[in-house]
């Protein structure tokens, strides 16, 4: 698989020079073309329902509207500027529907799809759930924590392994990323042996798959009793200096807020590196 095109989502927080860096880089390193996807709802549903008269909803509308253009405008300048200057194939895109679902149906044409970490204070009409692309999309999600800076992933990948049909899916997704590695370990955190689990040697038949692709691998394996493993793998990640984590999405998306728990949800609240997830 080659990365040909690239969704990148640019909100107006201040994590975007980083991201539209990252992206660029990957652009270049794949010869792909990259689509900037700026978030701009006018929320039009939420601001008639608060019962305004109709004067005072148009002057709202056009304050708000004047507002996301001027907003769009600077992100729109800062991305074509960069990508010019870089010689990358982009294009400009403006969602004026609710980031989530906009996000989604563009990163259905797209074989990465490139987006922040959630912060505390966003709001669903300006910036996409990370979860909600993961999901959905159909195509794999590279998120980006909004603290730190990450402008190339090339060091060392961690891959979270937990011989699903999930994280198998991320491990394909993500060979083009791996083969930019200068090291790769696949990390099993409480791995079961068995035909029903691991195998015989937890993480040992997915680092042959990623060796003869020409990935250069390892395999570590943690037992620990924290109730939640996401601790143990930004540990390891951190351990090892990764500049990215591999794993599977979980979850089903018509009700997500009742199954998607545990690593999944940890890892997307307290990433410290960029995360690639495929569900």
């Amino acid at each position: 698989m080659s990365l040909k095109d690239l969704l990148l989502v640019l909100d107006a927080g201040p994590a975007n020079d980083d991201r539209l860096a990252l992206a660029i880089g990957l652009a270049k390193r794949f010869d792909a073309h990259l689509v900037g996807l700026h978030p701009s709802s006018t929320a039009e549903g939420s601001l008639s329902s608060i019962g305004f008269d109709s004067a005072l909803f148009d002057a709202a509308m056009r304050e708000t509207l004047a507002r996301l253009e001027a907003r769009s405008a600077k992100v729109r300048a800062a991305f074509e500027a960069a990508t010019q200057r870089e010689a990358v194939s982009a294009e400009w895109r403006v969602a004026r529907g609710y980031p989530g679902p906009e996000t989604v149906l563009n990163a259905r044409y797209a074989d990465l799809v490139i987006l922040g970490q959630r912060r505390p204070d966003d709001s669903p009409l300006d910036t996409p759930d990370p979860a909600d692309v993961v999901l959905d999309a159909g195509c794999p999600a590279l998120i980006v924590p909004y603290a730190g800076r990450f402008e190339r992933i090339e060091r060392h990948a961690l891959i979270a392994w937990n011989a699903s049909s999930q994280a198998a899916r991320a491990v394909r997704d993500a060979l083009p990323l791996l083969k930019a590695c200068r090291a790769v370990t696949v990390l099993a955190v409480n791995p079961k042996q068995g035909v029903d689990a691991h195998g015989q040697e937890p993480g040992a038949d997915i680092a042959r798959h990623l060796a003869r692709h020409g990935i250069p691998v390892e395999t570590d394996r943690s037992f620990t009793a924290a109730t939640d493993p996401a601790d143990e793998i930004l540990s390891r990640a951190a351990d090892y200096g990764s500049d990215l984590i591999v794993m599977g999405g979980y979850g089903h998306s018509r009700v997500r807020e009742m199954v998607l728990g545990g690593v999944t949800r940890s890892i997307l609240q307290q990433m410290t590196v960029p995360v690639l997830m495929s569900h």
